[in-house]
Protein backbone atom coordinates (compact mmCIF):
# COMPACT_ATOMS: atom_id res chain seq x y z
CA UNK A 1 0.00 0.00 0.00
CA UNK A 2 1.05 3.45 -0.94
CA UNK A 3 1.85 6.19 2.11
CA UNK A 4 3.55 9.65 1.08
CA UNK A 5 3.46 13.45 2.23
CA UNK A 6 1.58 15.03 -0.29
CA UNK A 7 1.65 19.65 -0.52
CA UNK A 8 -1.09 19.71 -3.06
CA UNK A 9 -4.06 21.66 -1.38
CA UNK A 10 -7.08 19.39 -1.56
CA UNK A 11 -6.92 15.81 -1.10
CA UNK A 12 -9.82 13.51 -1.64
CA UNK A 13 -10.51 10.62 0.67
CA UNK A 14 -12.62 7.81 -0.54
CA UNK A 15 -13.41 5.11 2.53
CA UNK A 16 -13.72 2.14 0.80
CA UNK A 17 -13.48 -1.19 2.92
CA UNK A 18 -16.98 -1.91 3.60
CA UNK A 19 -18.88 -4.41 2.89
CA UNK A 20 -22.09 -3.26 2.05
CA UNK A 21 -24.33 -6.23 3.17
CA UNK A 22 -28.22 -4.89 2.74
CA UNK A 23 -27.30 -4.88 -1.11
CA UNK A 24 -27.26 -8.40 -0.88
CA UNK A 25 -24.71 -8.84 -3.69
CA UNK A 26 -22.17 -10.67 -4.15
CA UNK A 27 -19.20 -8.26 -4.05
CA UNK A 28 -19.26 -4.92 -1.75
CA UNK A 29 -21.51 -2.70 -3.36
CA UNK A 30 -18.68 0.12 -4.18
CA UNK A 31 -17.56 -2.74 -7.19
CA UNK A 32 -21.15 -2.84 -8.50
CA UNK A 33 -21.27 -1.62 -12.00
CA UNK A 34 -23.21 1.07 -13.46
CA UNK A 35 -22.55 1.39 -17.50
CA UNK A 36 -18.53 0.45 -18.13
CA UNK A 37 -17.93 1.51 -14.58
CA UNK A 38 -18.14 0.70 -10.77
CA UNK A 39 -19.75 2.57 -8.28
CA UNK A 40 -16.16 3.34 -7.13
CA UNK A 41 -14.81 4.54 -10.27
CA UNK A 42 -17.74 6.93 -10.82
CA UNK A 43 -17.69 8.50 -7.40
CA UNK A 44 -13.72 9.00 -7.42
CA UNK A 45 -13.66 10.28 -10.75
CA UNK A 46 -16.16 13.11 -10.26
CA UNK A 47 -13.36 14.07 -7.68
CA UNK A 48 -10.67 14.50 -9.67
CA UNK A 49 -12.30 16.12 -12.48
CA UNK A 50 -12.19 19.23 -10.23
CA UNK A 51 -8.99 20.95 -11.34
CA UNK A 52 -8.47 21.89 -7.28
CA UNK A 53 -8.40 18.03 -6.60
CA UNK A 54 -5.09 16.16 -7.63
CA UNK A 55 -5.06 13.00 -5.47
CA UNK A 56 -7.73 10.79 -4.26
CA UNK A 57 -6.80 8.39 -1.58
CA UNK A 58 -8.63 5.04 -1.32
CA UNK A 59 -9.16 3.20 2.13
CA UNK A 60 -9.41 -0.76 1.23
CA UNK A 61 -10.72 -3.83 3.27
CA UNK A 62 -7.28 -5.72 3.99
CA UNK A 63 -8.89 -8.74 1.83
CA UNK A 64 -10.28 -6.63 -1.06
CA UNK A 65 -10.22 -8.75 -4.15
CA UNK A 66 -11.84 -6.22 -6.61
CA UNK A 67 -9.31 -3.29 -6.65
CA UNK A 68 -6.36 -3.89 -8.50
CA UNK A 69 -8.59 -5.38 -11.24
CA UNK A 70 -9.82 -1.72 -12.13
CA UNK A 71 -8.22 0.51 -14.97
CA UNK A 72 -7.63 3.51 -12.25
CA UNK A 73 -5.68 1.24 -10.12
CA UNK A 74 -2.59 2.22 -11.58
CA UNK A 75 -3.40 6.01 -11.88
CA UNK A 76 -0.78 7.96 -10.53
CA UNK A 77 -3.08 10.20 -8.97
CA UNK A 78 -4.86 7.15 -6.91
CA UNK A 79 -3.57 6.53 -3.96
CA UNK A 80 -4.10 3.34 -1.46
CA UNK A 81 -4.24 2.08 2.23
CA UNK A 82 -5.56 -0.22 4.58
CA UNK A 83 -9.02 0.82 5.91
CA UNK A 84 -10.09 -0.19 9.91
CA UNK A 85 -13.41 -1.71 11.21
CA UNK A 86 -15.23 1.14 10.68
CA UNK A 87 -15.75 4.40 8.68
CA UNK A 88 -13.73 6.77 10.87
CA UNK A 89 -10.69 4.33 11.60
CA UNK A 90 -10.67 4.01 7.44
CA UNK A 91 -10.87 8.07 7.00
CA UNK A 92 -8.01 8.00 9.80
CA UNK A 93 -6.05 5.62 7.79
CA UNK A 94 -6.17 7.86 4.79
CA UNK A 95 -5.38 10.85 6.63
CA UNK A 96 -2.16 9.45 8.41
CA UNK A 97 -0.54 8.72 4.93
CA UNK A 98 -1.15 12.04 3.62
CA UNK A 99 -1.43 15.70 4.63
CA UNK A 100 -2.18 18.48 3.07
CA UNK A 101 -4.22 21.60 3.82
CA UNK A 102 -7.72 20.32 3.57
CA UNK A 103 -9.28 17.44 2.62
CA UNK A 104 -12.63 16.25 0.97
CA UNK A 105 -14.13 13.02 2.53
CA UNK A 106 -16.45 11.26 0.42
CA UNK A 107 -18.30 8.07 0.68
CA UNK A 108 -17.47 5.39 -2.04
CA UNK A 109 -21.20 4.63 -2.57
CA UNK A 110 -22.17 8.03 -3.71
CA UNK A 111 -21.74 8.41 -7.45
CA UNK A 112 -24.00 11.05 -8.46
CA UNK A 113 -22.12 13.72 -7.12
CA UNK A 114 -22.99 17.16 -9.18
CA UNK A 115 -20.27 19.31 -9.96
CA UNK A 116 -21.88 22.37 -9.06
CA UNK A 117 -22.12 21.31 -5.88
CA UNK A 118 -18.57 19.99 -5.55
CA UNK A 119 -17.40 23.71 -6.38
CA UNK A 120 -19.88 25.15 -3.68
CA UNK A 121 -18.54 23.43 -1.48
CA UNK A 122 -15.10 24.03 -2.29
CA UNK A 123 -15.64 27.69 -2.29
CA UNK A 124 -16.40 28.19 1.07
CA UNK A 125 -12.82 28.09 1.54
CA UNK A 126 -12.74 31.13 0.13
CA UNK A 127 -15.14 32.41 2.63
CA UNK A 128 -12.38 32.47 5.77
CA UNK A 129 -14.25 29.41 6.64
CA UNK A 130 -12.25 27.91 8.79
CA UNK A 131 -13.83 24.77 10.30
CA UNK A 132 -15.51 23.66 7.08
CA UNK A 133 -18.42 22.25 5.62
CA UNK A 134 -20.76 19.40 4.21
CA UNK A 135 -22.70 18.92 1.65
CA UNK A 136 -26.70 18.91 3.04
CA UNK A 137 -30.15 18.43 1.84
CA UNK A 138 -32.90 20.07 4.01
CA UNK A 139 -35.21 17.40 5.52
CA UNK A 140 -38.77 17.43 3.77
CA UNK A 141 -40.38 14.34 4.59
CA UNK A 142 -42.35 13.77 8.14
CA UNK A 143 -40.02 12.18 10.17
CA UNK A 144 -41.34 9.65 13.05
CA UNK A 145 -39.32 8.71 16.11
CA UNK A 146 -40.28 4.43 17.04
CA UNK A 147 -40.81 3.15 20.43
CA UNK A 148 -37.80 1.52 21.63
CA UNK A 149 -37.13 -1.83 19.93
CA UNK A 150 -40.67 -1.88 18.37
CA UNK A 151 -41.67 -0.86 14.98
CA UNK A 152 -44.66 1.45 16.28
CA UNK A 153 -44.65 5.23 16.44
CA UNK A 154 -44.07 7.10 19.54
CA UNK A 155 -43.90 10.36 18.30
CA UNK A 156 -43.45 12.61 15.10
CA UNK A 157 -40.45 14.80 15.04
CA UNK A 158 -40.24 18.40 14.33
CA UNK A 159 -38.31 18.83 11.17
CA UNK A 160 -37.79 22.28 11.12
CA UNK A 161 -33.99 22.82 11.09
CA UNK A 162 -33.78 18.82 10.08
CA UNK A 163 -31.24 19.00 7.30
CA UNK A 164 -30.19 15.33 5.52
CA UNK A 165 -26.30 15.09 5.95
CA UNK A 166 -24.49 13.74 2.50
CA UNK A 167 -20.93 14.15 1.11
CA UNK A 168 -18.78 15.17 0.31
CA UNK A 169 -17.74 16.91 3.46
CA UNK A 170 -14.46 19.09 3.39
CA UNK A 171 -12.57 20.25 6.40
CA UNK A 172 -8.91 21.40 7.42
CA UNK A 173 -6.70 18.68 7.22
CA UNK A 174 -4.89 18.87 11.04
CA UNK A 175 -8.66 19.89 12.58
CA UNK A 176 -10.22 16.54 10.79
CA UNK A 177 -7.63 14.81 11.68
CA UNK A 178 -7.29 15.50 15.52
CA UNK A 179 -10.84 16.04 16.20
CA UNK A 180 -11.22 11.94 14.57
CA UNK A 181 -8.04 10.52 16.64
CA UNK A 182 -9.87 12.40 19.95
CA UNK A 183 -13.44 11.30 19.17
CA UNK A 184 -12.02 7.74 18.35
CA UNK A 185 -10.15 7.55 21.65
CA UNK A 186 -12.95 9.16 23.64
CA UNK A 187 -15.46 5.93 22.46
CA UNK A 188 -17.42 8.56 20.62
CA UNK A 189 -20.32 7.44 17.97
CA UNK A 190 -19.21 8.91 14.30
CA UNK A 191 -21.41 8.52 11.92
CA UNK A 192 -19.93 10.91 9.50
CA UNK A 193 -17.01 12.99 9.47
CA UNK A 194 -18.74 16.28 11.29
CA UNK A 195 -20.01 14.07 13.66
CA UNK A 196 -15.91 14.12 14.59
CA UNK A 197 -16.00 17.74 15.12
CA UNK A 198 -19.11 18.36 16.17
CA UNK A 199 -17.94 15.92 19.36
CA UNK A 200 -15.30 18.59 19.92
CA UNK A 201 -16.79 21.42 19.60
CA UNK A 202 -16.64 22.51 16.47
CA UNK A 203 -19.65 23.23 14.08
CA UNK A 204 -18.89 23.17 10.07
CA UNK A 205 -21.14 25.35 7.36
CA UNK A 206 -24.25 23.44 5.67
CA UNK A 207 -24.29 23.73 1.93
CA UNK A 208 -27.80 23.10 0.71
CA UNK A 209 -27.22 20.21 -2.11
CA UNK A 210 -29.20 18.17 -4.67
CA UNK A 211 -31.47 15.27 -3.73
CA UNK A 212 -29.68 12.88 -6.23
CA UNK A 213 -26.58 13.01 -4.54
CA UNK A 214 -27.45 9.50 -3.36
CA UNK A 215 -25.82 7.08 -0.96
CA UNK A 216 -26.23 3.47 -1.99
CA UNK A 217 -27.66 1.30 0.31
CA UNK A 218 -30.83 -1.03 -0.93
CA UNK A 219 -31.14 -2.77 -3.93
CA UNK A 220 -32.99 -0.53 -5.40
CA UNK A 221 -30.76 2.37 -4.80
CA UNK A 222 -28.49 0.62 -8.02
CA UNK A 223 -31.02 1.65 -10.76
CA UNK A 224 -31.82 4.55 -9.17
CA UNK A 225 -28.58 5.81 -9.22
CA UNK A 226 -28.14 4.42 -12.97
CA UNK A 227 -31.26 6.42 -13.95
CA UNK A 228 -29.71 9.43 -12.73
CA UNK A 229 -26.60 8.82 -14.56
CA UNK A 230 -27.97 8.76 -18.06
CA UNK A 231 -27.46 4.79 -17.94
CA UNK A 232 -31.38 4.16 -18.33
Amino acid sequence: MNSCSIGIDIIALVPAAGIGSRMQTICPKQYLTIGQSTVLEHSITCLLSHSQIKKAVVALSINDGWFDALPFSKDSRVLRVIGGTTRAESVLACLVAVKSNWVLVHDAVRPCLHMDDLKRLLACRSQDNKIGAILAVPVNDTIKRSMRGKAVISCTIERQNLWHALTPQFFPYLLLKNCLIYAINKGAIITDDSSALEYCGYYPDLISARNDNIKLTQPEDLALAASYLNYI
